[in-house]
């Protein structure tokens, strides 16, 4: 195959991309007769497709290129490592220098006692592994029935069998035999879309004592932990009321269950702190990492856990570990990427500079008629559509209709800006500079514009 920066035509690309990869939740069948997108390069927030086209990612791949493409340090250090220890595992009473650097480092910068790192190759493994972490912590203390697990509807935890079915999405539970037994949901904390009548506060406390009333169904006594994204992310950027999360803490104070944070998205800078539990003010026993650990460049993800779980867990032989835990590559990958975050302030940039003044131009796209609710925490957004901004009303077409027609009008202006049924969503780079910000807002506006006139042509703006 010739190099990348000397590709075939991109119909070419598209055909043997048609006939041998699977993209992952996606039509195949129509992707293969529309042609996906080729992306060939990128630098900073801007992608390359194969056309020439200058693509802002808005979305930092999938939330995850926190320090920006393009940065050669990683590379370089991917190149040392590989030349000095390309793989190794650490099941068999050895480890490695990356592994231990990385957890020390994990250690320092993680909120309260969460000290010890257990390793995977992704998100979805570390909640995987973070099932049977809960359950063998709870039978270690000699209280095995302790198994079920709380999470929320329209939750994301990953897409293996176990992250989806800790998740709370209906489509993903409606394929595959999904979910696993012994895990349980309560409501989302949504006020625009299922607040009702109520104010947001009392609606924030609504929802999260829906944990109490859901632990009390099920027994304490069965109940092993309670897993939740300080902000839904793939749920459409899902802002809890202020009132929410301080009831929710103290429930898990209250009753003998463990609170795992998934910091997927919400870690290492995306809120403008190091992590999400730190933004919200939760004290969490288990936290799951991933993604912006690298920013992308390897995959790795991790659960980190107290000082408590870890001593039970340790006590005794965890019969639990992947091939790539731990990987040397990857590790050392993170280490410079971390060491990029910290030294380059760049999630101090975020909290006083930069995610200041995204949110000021974002908040400001709430006065456009076709935009009901604009949200922001850090370098994470999203855009509530509605025909009538006043009732909070959804749209009367199928949901998700109106958001693919928005996303569609912010591809073909260049912009990454996803869509989770009718919301819109952005989580660009953390590395985003006050121009390019002007830039994506600008480009939004230009898309929500022709979306609208998009609705109204065809008949779409009309409410439920």
């Amino acid at each position: 195959m010739p190099a990348i920066t000397n590709h075939m035509p991109t119909a070419e690309l598209q055909r043997l991309d048609a006939a041998h990869h699977m993209h992952p939740f996606t039509h195949g069948n129509g992707l293969s007769a529309k042609g996906a997108r080729v992306i060939t390069r990128a630098d900073g927030v801007w992608l390359n497709d194969s056309e020439g086209a200058r693509i802002l990612d808005a979305m930092a791949g999938l939330w995850c290129v926190n320090i920006g493409y393009g940065r050669h340090e990683l590379a370089e250090a991917a190149e040392r490592q590989m030349r000095e220890l390309p793989y190794y595992n650490t099941f068999f009473q050895t480890t490695h220098v990356p592994a231990i650097a990385l957890a020390a480092r994990l250690a320092e910068l993680a909120p309260g006692d969460l000290n010890h790192v257990f390793y995977a190759g992704s998100g979805s493994e570390a909640n995987d592994t973070n099932i049977r972490i809960v359950r063998q912590y709870w039978a270690e203390k000699g209280k095995p029935s302790k198994r079920k697990i709380i999470s929320r509807k329209n939750a994301y935890h990953g897409s293996t069998m176990g992250g989806a079915s800790l998740g709370g999405m209906a489509g993903m539970h409606a394929q595959g035999g999904l979910p696993i037994p012994d895990i349980h949901y309560i409501d989302q904390p949504n006020w625009w879309a299922e607040g009702g009548e109520m104010t947001p506060e009392a609606f924030g406390l609504e929802r999260a004592r829906q944990l109490e009333a859901m632990i009390n169904e099920l027994g304490e006594e069965n109940v092993a932990a309670f897993i939740a994204e300080p902000v839904q992310g793939a749920g459409g950027v899902i802002v809890a009321p202020d009132s929410y999360w301080p009831e929710v803490q103290r429930i898990c104070d209250k009753y003998e269950i463990l609170f795992i944070a998934d910091e997927v998205i919400c870690g290492f800078g995306r809120t403008g702190r190091w992590f999400g539990s730190e933004t919200l003010g939760l004290r969490p026993d288990i936290m799951t990492i991933a993604k912006g650990l690298s920013s992308g460049y390897q995959p790795i993800g991790g659960s980190l856990l107290s000082d408590e779980v870890a001593a039970v867990i340790s006590g005794h032989e965890f019969n639990h570990g992947y091939t790539y835990s731990g990987h040397p590559v990857a590790c050392a990958v993170a280490l410079e990427n971390l060491r990029i975050l910290d030294e380059e302030k760049i999630v101090e940039r975020v909290a006083e500079d930069t995610g200041p003044y995204l949110r000021e131009k974002w908040e400001a796209l709430a006065d456009h008629p076709l935009v009901g609710e604009a949200k922001i925490v850090g370098m994470m957004a999203s855009l509530a559509l509605t025909p009538d901004k006043s009732a909070r009303a959804a749209f009367a077409s199928s949901a998700g209709t109106v958001g693919f027609v928005c996303r569609d009008r912010c591809f073909a202006n260049n912009l990454i800006m996803r869509h989770v049924g009718d919301r819109m969503i952005i989580s660009p780079p953390l590395v985003i500079s006050r121009d390019e910000i002007d830039i994506l807002i600008e480009r939004a506006w230009k898309s929500l514009d022709q979306c609208l006139q998009d609705l109204h042509e065809k008949g779409l703006f009309k409410a439920a």
